[in-house]
């Protein structure tokens, strides 16, 4: 994107004061770089629709993002029942800054800093969750406020959780926020 907006600089560290719109920017420059097939399109003042057909990059679904983030455990972090200062970084191990990405363990299935470090965008609109039992749910249809999940270096345990969902506004950029991208296909 030839600019790095980031408050913390440094080799190995997330990209962060990035807001959702620019996220779905970098996934859309990402896809035609790499020859691939833009998942998003923009048709108005941020009015953006994603072509499940198309093989670009994009931003993993809430329930993508959880899915990867449990890596077939079922307890409260990744981890187990509880984090640790060498299994996430929150408040409790922070240096009121981002951390180089790879210094705590990965998940069962290879993933880094899922607990912690940076808040991550999702697609989703943050809404109310059905009381259903659901196989890959689907996310609200509007709503002033999209996904971020994960927690932050400077967030309690709690809020580390694979299940914790939090949310602001698609416009917001923090030092606390970044993204994580996927890929159709």
């Amino acid at each position: 994107m030839d600019t790095n907006p980031s408050k913390f600089k440094g080799d190995n560290l997330p990209v962060e004061q990035v807001s959702w719109y620019d996220a779905i920017e970098y996934c859309n420059c990402l896809s035609q770089r790499e020859g691939l097939t833009p998942v998003y399109t923009v048709t108005g003042i941020n009015v953006i629709t994603w072509n499940q057909n198309a093989n670009g990059y994009r931003l993993p679904t809430e329930a993508e993002w959880e899915y990867a983030c449990r890596a077939g455990t079922i307890t409260a972090y990744n981890t187990g029942a509880a984090i640790s200062d060498n299994t996430g970084w929150y408040i409790r191990n922070i240096r009121n800054t981002t951390h180089p990405v790879g210094q705590n363990p990965a998940n069962p299935w290879g993933l880094y800093d899922m607990h912690g470090n940076m808040c991550e965008w999702c697609w989703d609109w943050y809404g109310g969750y059905s009381s259903d039992a659901q196989t890959n749910p689907k996310g609200a249809s509007s709503g002033s406020g999209r996904v971020i999940r994960g927690g932050h270096f400077h967030d309690y345990a709690r809020h580390l959780r694979s299940a914790y969902r939090n949310f602001n506004t698609p416009y917001s950029r923090f030092n606390n926020f970044g993204f994580r991208v996927a890929r159709n296909g």
